[in-house]
């Protein structure tokens, strides 16, 4: 047992990470049902929308789960006060400071755990009182920030004295076990979970995250101050171009938008923002979440049981 298993009530720390458009109650329940805790992501969605995913996440699991919300969303303080309404058991935070939320969740009894790219901003995160933080490098797809997992997660848990989770470029047991070595005291993974079976995102991008190779995804949108990682195709190779020639942030902008939609619930994999961290050439098959959870457990703890080291 480790703090994250004994905060939450969960068999094994490892988040299923909260994917706009992607992650929704199917994956979440699979995950949480599996020992992990499962994720909905509220994203840009209305706040109606998101409390019939959280209903219908319950119907499926009596497990613990959570909800990721987007801080820079306009529906956030909508979503903020009905999350407290419904008693869900933790908050992962990105785009921004869930400070103002904080006393709300607090006292309905609900676990903050913010997305932090930063020392900084985890000792700030800390301050206004989450009870652990999520290290996410820039691995990983999606948002991301300068500093890579391994350079980030311990550097964090130096910094703080609540657990870190660690995120970005984990996609088997042996970067479980990585990072377990570096401090972190659990596991969040997004794009190894976009292939589980129970995963609704469209069969088009589960093919191509299988397909691709450990050089495929490129970083889109730096000089907009948004950078996103995601896998080469007709899009990133125009978006870039524009980046390239000095294009304003809105046209940069107009020309991205809509585009994950159009990956993750179309299946246009050319035209669309395929989001995807850089573990996808690990990714070979598609499988049931308690498969993927298994497997990760079963790979790290023979690593950490049978590690030699020879100098």
């Amino acid at each position: 047992m480790n703090s994250i298993v004994d905060m939450l009530g969960i068999k094994y720390p490892i988040f299923q990470g909260g994917m706009a458009w992607i992650a929704t109650h199917t994956i979440a329940a699979a995950v949480s049902n599996a020992g992990g805790l499962g994720i909905i992501a509220a994203g840009n969605a209305p706040c109606d929308l998101v409390r019939e995913e959280i209903r219908a996440c319950k119907k499926l699991t009596d497990k613990p789960f959570g909800v990721n919300v987007m801080l820079l969303s306009p529906y956030a303080d909508e979503v903020a006060t009905m999350i407290a309404e419904e008693g869900i058991a933790v908050v992962t935070t990105g785009a921004g400071n869930p400070g103002k939320y904080m006393e709300l969740w607090k006292s309905k009894g609900i676990k903050v755990i913010p997305v932090v790219p930063s020392v900084a901003l985890a000792k700030r995160m800390e301050k206004a009182g989450a009870d652990a933080l999520i290290a996410e490098g820039m691995e990983s797809g999606g948002h991301i920030g300068e500093l890579t997992t391994m350079a980030l997660v311990p550097q964090i848990v130096d910094a703080v004295n609540i657990p870190v989770i660690a995120a970005g470029g984990i996609g088997d047991g042996r970067g479980f076990a990585a990072v377990l070595m570096l401090g972190a005291q659990g596991i969040q993974l997004g794009t190894r979970f976009l292939v589980a079976k129970e995963c609704s995102v469209h069969e088009a991008y589960k093919a191509r995250i299988i397909k691709a190779t450990d050089i495929e995804t490129v970083v889109t949108g730096r000089t907009t101050g948004h950078p996103v990682r995601c896998l080469r195709n007709q899009l990133t190779r125009q978006f870039t171009k524009l980046e390239q020639s000095g294009a304003p942030v809105a046209e940069l902008e107009a020309l991205g938008a809509g585009g994950l939609r159009r990956a993750a619930l179309e299946g246009d994999v050319l035209g669309g923002t395929v989001m995807s961290g850089q573990i996808a050439g690990l990714i070979k098959k598609e499988q049931t979440a308690s498969e993927i959870i298994e497997e990760l457990v079963t790979e790290m703890k023979a690593i950490i049981t049978n590690q030699q080291v020879n100098i």
